[in-house]
Order: structure tokens, then sequence, then C-alpha cells
């Protein structure tokens, strides 16, 4: 019998390869879509006004061993057109404004290679398959669909929905229980090591380290020892050859 039935997948970083630029033009372009309906910002005072939002938010969620608050970016979005006085479709207009901002800092979203197949043979191996991201699911929801991988999960976890982000317990412990599966058989694949790995631990999981190019650069790179396969609860992988990896997966664990 597997040692493991259940893999928890970050995605940034993880599966995904993705390059944001949130440069001036960005802003500009923003501040020109809330201009179209009457929501008057030159670019630094839009910029400025978002951040005051995530600013007052996050410390009015206070603070305590497990808070890592996940603001919601199209309720900032919102927010700032009712600040200008745009009260009607706010809501609609808060939504398409954070998608526009996402789809102009974007320079390129794909899958790592051999994704979508490595994917497909872990769940022919015989593995449940979730997704655990820190992400806002008013544009992570339409890039999975983008990217194919809407279907390929049981399910699929993204910390705006929530308010808490990795490594926040309870992020881990909301998948968990509604599924109600066995943390002594789930393990936890992530390219982030404080927010992937050491949440996950902290939470009673097995883990995979990946060492990506998206991960933070001040994070090592894998340790050879701790190759998948080897005694304990604690792996690591050097790049994101997938096909290789899924090999692993379905032989050494």
């Amino acid at each position: 019998m597997a040692k493991y039935t259940d893999l928890i997948f970050d995605l940034y970083g993880t599966l995904v390869d993705i390059h944001t630029e949130e440069d001036a033009l960005v802003w500009e372009k923003t501040a020109l879509y809330f201009g179209y309906y009457g929501a008057h910002y030159t670019p630094e005072a839009l910029q400025k006004a978002f951040e005051a939002q995530i600013k007052s938010r996050k410390a009015q969620a206070g603070q305590s061993y497990e808070c890592f608050p996940d603001i919601p970016f199209e309720e900032i979005m919102t927010c700032l057109f009712e600040e200008k006085g745009v009260t009607e479709n706010a809501v609609v207009l808060g939504i398409q404004a954070a998608q526009l901002f996402r789809i102009a800092s974007t320079e390129y979203i794909r899958p790592y290679p051999g994704v979508l197949e490595s994917l497909s043979a872990l769940r022919k191996a015989g593995f449940r398959l979730w997704l655990l991201s820190n992400a806002q699911a008013v544009f992570t929801e339409y890039e999975l669909r983008h990217l194919g991988l809407t279907d390929v999960f049981d399910g699929i976890y993204i910390s705006s929905t929530f308010g808490f982000r990795k490594p926040d317990r309870r992020f881990f412990e909301a998948l968990l229980c509604e599924q109600n599966l066995d943390r002594e058989k789930c393990l936890m694949i992530g390219n982030d090591r404080q927010t992937d790995i050491l949440g996950a631990k902290n939470s009673g999981l097995a883990t995979l380290y990946m060492h990506t190019n998206l991960t933070p650069p001040e994070q090592s790179c894998a340790d050879p020892t701790l190759a998948p396969g080897t005694p304990g609860k604690h792996w690591e992988y050097e790049g994101s050859d997938w096909e290789e990896l899924t090999q692993i997966l379905c032989t050494v664990l």
C-alpha cells in the first residue's frame, strides 16, 4: 500500500511558471480604467490609496501566531471606486479592475513542462490531488482555466477565499478538515520553505520542497542528502523536471 494517498500542491513556482511586473505602466492603465467610470486617480494616487487600504485591513486583522491575512484584491478595488463616489456597480467594477490589473502586469504565465501529463499520471497512479495556493481567486480561477488546470484537482483552495494564507495553520486545516483527510497520508509539495514547507510541517504533514526559478532568492537550494526516498517525512528536489519527479513520486513515495 502506498505510504501517501493525497498530494497537496502549491501553484505558482511549483506547477506554474509566471512573471508579473507591477510597474508604473500597469498603474497608469488601471487608473485610466478607473477614470472611464468616473473614479479619477493619478497612477501614483491610485497606488498609494491601494497600499493604504491593504495596510489598514491587515492591521484590522490583528496579530497572532497564526495570523497571515489575505485580503481579496477585488474588495480593495471596489473600495477605491466607492471612495470616489462611484457606488453603482462598484462590486463588478472592482472585480474587473482587479482582473485588468493582473492581465496588464503579467508578462507570461505557463505550466512548467510536463505538468499536465504528470498530474494525469499521478491521478492514474491512485493519488488524490489537491491545490492549496496563496493566491487571489478573482484572477487565479481564470488562470487555472486558461492553463487547463481547473479539472485536474479533487479540490482547489485559494487563500483569498478564506482570508488567510500559508503558512497559517488554519489554511491547511481547512483542507484537511473539509475533505476529511488523514494528515499522515498527505504530502505537501511546494517551492517556498517559509510558506509551503514550514506551514505544512506545523500541520503535521510530510513535505517535499522544490527549489525552482520562483523560489525566493534568499532560500537555499535543495539538499541532495534529502532526496525523495531517504528516511523521514521531508524531502528536497532541485528544479522543476516534472517528468522525473512524477516517476519518483510513483515509485519511492
